[in-house]
C-alpha cells in the first residue's frame, strides 16, 4: 500500500484526470452531490474514501462533514494524516493550501487519492459499504459526546430568558431575498475558479516542456556524442528517439516531446 502511494509521481497519468471525472467518482462512490472540487476542501470526503478502501481504520466519529472554519477542517486532516501514518503511506498533506479552497490544490490531491484508491483491490469498490450509513453513524457518535454538557448548559441559562428575549432584542429581522445577486456572484466565482485552474495548468505545461528541451540541449552537448557517426533517415531517427526517451519520464510526455521538438531537432552526417 505504501509502495503504491510512493510511486504516484507528478507526471503519473493520475494527474491528467479531469474535474468532471473526479466529481463523478466522488458523488457516485459516496452518494454525495458535490458540484466543485473545492467543496471537498474540508477533508471529510478524503477521510471517507480511505474508510471505504480500508474499513475500520478511519475513526469516522472524529470526521466532521459540517466543517466550515479552517480550524474544523484542520481537525479532519489530522485524522486523515493519522490514517496515512497507520497505513505507512508516505504522503504529506499540504493542509494550509487545501483549507484555503483553491481549485487546483484540491484537484491535485483528489487526483492522487483516486489513483491510490484505484490501486487498492484492483479498483473494485466495496459493495457492502454504505456511505450514508457510515456518515450518519459517525455524526451520531460525535454528537452524543457533547450532548449531555450542552443540555445542562442550556437548562442553566434558559431560566427566565425565554420571556424577555423578544422584548429585549425586538422582533426578528426578515432576510432580504437576494437570490439573483447571489446567483450572479456564484457564476462569476465559478468562472474565476476555472480561469485560475486553466492558468495553473498552462504554467505547469510550459515549465514541463521547457525542462525537457533543456535536458535535450544538455544531452546534445555530451562529449561522447560529438564524434558519433550518424547516418541519415533511419539511424538519425533512432538516435533522436534514444535521446528523447532518456529525458522523458513516461510514454505520454515522450509523444508530446516528439511532436514538439521534431521540427527543430535534426542531425546531419556532414
Amino acid at each position: 500500500m505504501a509502495l503504491a502511494a510512493a510511486n504516484i509521481g507528478m507526471m503519473d497519468g493520475a494527474y491528467f484526470v479531469g474535474r468532471n471525472e473526479i466529481l463523478t467518482w466522488i458523488n457516485t462512490t459516496l452518494q454525495l452531490h458535490i458540484a466543485k472540487v473545492e467543496e471537498a476542501c474540508s477533508g471529510a470526503v478524503q477521510c471517507q474514501m480511505m474508510d471505504m478502501v480500508h474499513p475500520g481504520v478511519v475513526p469516522m466519529h472524529k470526521v466532521n462533514f459540517d466543517a466550515k472554519s479552517e480550524y474544523e477542517m484542520i481537525q479532519n486532516y489530522k485524522v486523515l494524516q493519522d490514517v496515512f501514518n497507520k497505513l505507512k503511506i508516505a504522503k504529506h498533506i499540504e493542509v494550509n493550501k487545501l483549507v484555503k479552497g483553491r481549485p487546483l490544490d484540491n484537484l491535485e490531491f483528489l487526483q492522487w487519492l483516486k489513483r491510490y484508491c484505484d490501486s487498492i483491490n484492483g479498483g473494485i469498490a466495496n459493495e457492502n459499504y454504505n456511505p450514508v450509513e457510515r456518515r450518519s453513524k459517525g455524526g451520531k457518535e460525535r454528537g452524543s459526546k457533547g450532548s449531555n454538557k450542552a443540555t445542562k448548559t442550556l437548562q442553566a441559562n434558559s431560566g427566565g430568558r425565554a420571556s424577555t428575549d423578544h422584548d429585549y432584542y425586538g422582533p426578528k429581522m426578515t432576510k432580504v431575498d437576494n437570490s439573483e445577486q447571489e446567483q450572479q456572484i456564484q457564476e462569476l466565482s465559478d468562472k474565476l475558479g476555472e480561469m485560475e485552474l486553466t492558468l495553473d495548468n498552462m504554467e505547469k505545461e510550459r515549465d514541463f516542456y521547457f525542462s525537457k528541451l533543456r535536458d535535450i540541449e544538455i544531452l546534445c552537448q555530451r562529449h561522447e556524442l560529438e564524434h558519433l557517426p550518424v547516418k541519415k533517415n533511419k539511424n538519425t531517427f533512432h538516435l533522436f528517439i534514444w535521446m528523447t526517451i532518456s529525458v522523458t519520464e513516461n510514454f505520454h510526455s515522450f509523444v508530446c516531446d516528439c511532436l514538439f521538438c521534431s521540427v527543430e531537432f535534426q542531425f546531419s552526417s556532414d
